[in-house]
């Protein structure tokens, strides 16, 4: 159970994290955001220390998780290019994801089902932060429609047979969560802004971590 190590420490992290966005302490957000990414790497790196262990799988999860280190450390900076880099960044790490979910679990005809409400979902959000998005219309689009994908084949993991129950729903929820905290990012980026949207980061590290654990638990 050595992956599980990390977990009470990323809670501190993470509440400090967020009280120190509330805070404006960005000095302690440039210390505290990478320390819990950090801590969401190293849980799923600890994968390797079980038995029998998936080594492919769990090395394309350490990528996504390094990628979104770099999405993550790029929007604590708030110039409109750093934004864009923390945006391709972690387009990429969805890209990531997909493509492992959907190489080891393959397709499912609950897949069409899903993917048909996410895209209504997708269509839905777009069309509620058009508003706000500026010369940021193409990128978003590109980047609601990934994370919608990611979450597509996430779900689909609980449909196959080659992830584990505990894994395919660590990874479902995990996708789930992380796309909960983006929404909400965006809401209050380009949109809406409101008082606790910092709250958006429990659930991206929740969403992570999840997807981190799903290393140790695939079969």
């Amino acid at each position: 159970m050595i992956h599980l190590v990390p977990i009470p420490l990323l809670i501190v992290t993470v509440t400090w994290l967020i009280w120190a966005e509330y805070k404006g302490r960005k000095d302690w957000v440039y210390v505290a955001k990478p320390l819990s990414t950090l801590l969401v790497i190293l849980a799923a790196a600890l994968a390797f220390t079980r038995p029998g262990v998936d080594g492919v799988y769990t090395a394309w999860i350490l990528v996504g998780l390094a990628l979104s280190l770099v999405g993550d450390v790029a929007l604590m900076f708030p110039s409109q290019r750093a934004f864009l880099l923390g945006l391709v960044a972690f387009l990429l790490a969805h890209v990531v994801y997909t493509i492992v979910f959907t190489v080891y679990s393959g397709f499912q005809p609950a897949d069409l089902i899903t993917g048909a409400i996410l895209v209504a979902i997708a269509v839905a959000v777009y069309r509620y932060l058009l508003p706000g998005l500026g010369r940021m219309k193409l990128p978003v689009a590109v980047y609601v429609l990934i994370i919608c994908l990611m979450v597509n084949r996430a779900l689909s993991t609980l449909f196959g047979d080659v992830f584990s129950p505990a894994a395919a729903w660590l990874v479902a929820v995990g996708a789930f969560l992380f796309w909960i905290s983006d929404l909400m990012l965006g809401i209050n980026r380009f949109r809406r802004p409101f008082a606790w949207n910092r709250i958006s980061l429990a659930f991206y590290f929740g969403g992570q971590l999840l997807i981190a654990l799903s290393a140790a638990y695939l079969r």
